[in-house]
């Protein structure tokens, strides 16, 4: 596999490369196993410069401001590829330097986001879902995104500090699609979170677990991947899909135009596509891997742990982020309000 990796470096990057040479990559904090990248430096002389970010509006925000001398490879959501793609954000891929893409999902590629997977490659993906104490809430009780408005719970509940996942959560107790752009329904999920602002411990979306693990909330909106994690310190934490559906999401890696070395870039998405590595990640991180040959390598444990790989009944009641085109303006506009209220 070493040899595999150096003959690829060997053939796409710049004659004359040295060891001191670096990849500039730009993820969401906690989301890589750290032996990762030091594996990549060792089997390819290449140093890794490792910044991180806590919200797709944060990474479009850095990316569109560096036009020059920036990140080699990103992680944005589905969504915000869509959204950069149609910017001018983003390097087309050169496939023929990603040999490793024949170990991916195909059931995560060439979406509407993004036909052919021109622009990106899916990296990780998973849900939105309500996660509880179960110390201190009955799970049996909760079946709906309306339980978070539930009295009982204020001033512990948990909201992620996510524009997209709140909304989604909101708009989908109305009846209403998660990816809304009707003016009228997102001001009813607008004042409908303002209820349930007085409730609000906490957002957090750099590390949800952790209120949880801290009893400082006992339910509230979390990413499934994060319940997995929270399990190894507290197995009271758990994970319910309501009926209303969860949000579902696919994190991906991409190659900003402002990169500094594109072929740095292809050698780290395709290491990142290799099925040891993406097994030692989705062990890492938790969340579900887009990496086929990766998941049959995984402990049974983790392959059945259903917030990370939920049942089809519970995919199919969710629904995956889209681009909401403008109408992000109206999102932002009503987050901005509800933040300060």
């Amino acid at each position: 596999m070493k040899r595999t990796l150096v003959l690829f470096v060997m053939l796409f990057l710049p004659l004359g490369a040295q060891a001191s040479e670096e990849v500039y990559v730009f993820n969401w904090s906690q989301y890589i196993d750290p032996a990762v990248l030091e594996l990549f430096e060792k089997e390819t002389g290449i140093k890794v410069k490792y910044s991180t970010f806590e919200s797709n509006e944060a990474l479009f925000a850095k990316l569109k401001i560096l036009k020059k001398d920036g990140y080699d490879v990103a992680f944005p959501s589905t969504y915000f590829v869509e959204r950069m793609r149609r910017l001018g954000m983003l390097k087309p891929l050169d496939h023929n330097k990603l040999p490793n893409m024949k170990n991916l999902n195909p059931d995560l590629l060439n979406k509407p986001y993004d036909p052919d997977n021109a622009y990106s490659i899916p990296y990780m993906w998973g849900s939105s879902a309500i996660g509880v104490n179960a110390k201190a809430v009955d799970p049996a009780s909760i079946t709906s995104w309306n339980d978070l408005w539930n009295p009982a719970y204020k001033g512990k509940v948990l909201l992620m500090d996510d524009v997209r996942d709140v909304f989604a959560m909101s708009l989908r107790s109305l009846g209403y699609s998660g990816n809304d752009t009707n003016h009228e329904h997102l001001k009813e999920a607008y004042e409908k979170l303002l209820k349930l602002k007085p409730s609000v411990k906490v957002f957090n979306s750099d590390s949800p677990k952790q209120p949880f693990l801290n009893n400082e909330v006992v339910i509230g909106q979390i990413w499934g991947g994060e319940v997995y994690q929270a399990n190894e310190e507290n197995p009271n934490i758990m994970y319910i899909y309501p009926k209303e559906g969860a949000t579902f999401w696919v994190d991906n890696m991409v190659i900003p135009a402002s990169t500094r070395n594109i072929d740095y870039a292809h050698a780290f998405i395709d290491f990142m596509c290799r099925p040891d590595v993406a097994k030692m990640n989705c062990e890492y991180v938790g969340y579900a891997t887009a990496n086929v040959e990766a998941q049959k390598m995984l402990d049974e444990k983790t392959r059945n742990h259903k917030a990370v790989y939920p049942d089809k009944v519970d995919i199919d009641r969710g629904e995956f982020q889209a681009d909401v085109g403008e109408t992000i303006i109206i999102y932002e506009k009503y987050w901005e309000m509800l933040k300060t209220q």
